[in-house]
């Protein structure tokens, strides 16, 4: 298996494995990963679960064919989500000279259009 799954699969090998579904109730971690068992799971454990799977599926993402997966280290689901804004960092500076304000897209357009 390539590197850049390995964290995030012993990650979520770990949460299974301390989770209520595998202790209390003595259920394999294979089907706590499947309906209707992964509901009951926490949700740190159901965060890393779609992590993997996004994980795998970026490996065969002819997008990402060639710059590869996101490194674990800046994943949001170890992280606890992006930074304040989670901007896009050039040299340690902003990519962009203004800072752009996130919005819900119900604001009234400043044209006049």
């Amino acid at each position: 298996m390539p590197s850049s799954c390995k964290d995030i699969r012993a990650a979520l090998a770990a949460c299974l494995q301390s989770s209520d579904c595998v202790l209390i109730q003595r259920n394999l971690p294979s089907d706590c990963l499947r309906p209707p068992l992964v509901d009951s799971l926490p949700t740190r454990c159901q965060q890393l679960k779609r992590g993997y799977g996004d994980c795998k599926r970026g490996m065969v993402d002819m997008r990402k064919r060639f710059r590869g997966n996101q490194p674990i280290a800046v994943s949001q689901e170890l992280e606890g989500g992006a930074g304040p804004g989670g901007y896009q960092l050039y040299g340690g500076k902003p990519a962009v000279g203004k800072v752009v304000e996130v919005t819900d897209g119900r604001e009234e357009r400043k044209d006049g259009g």
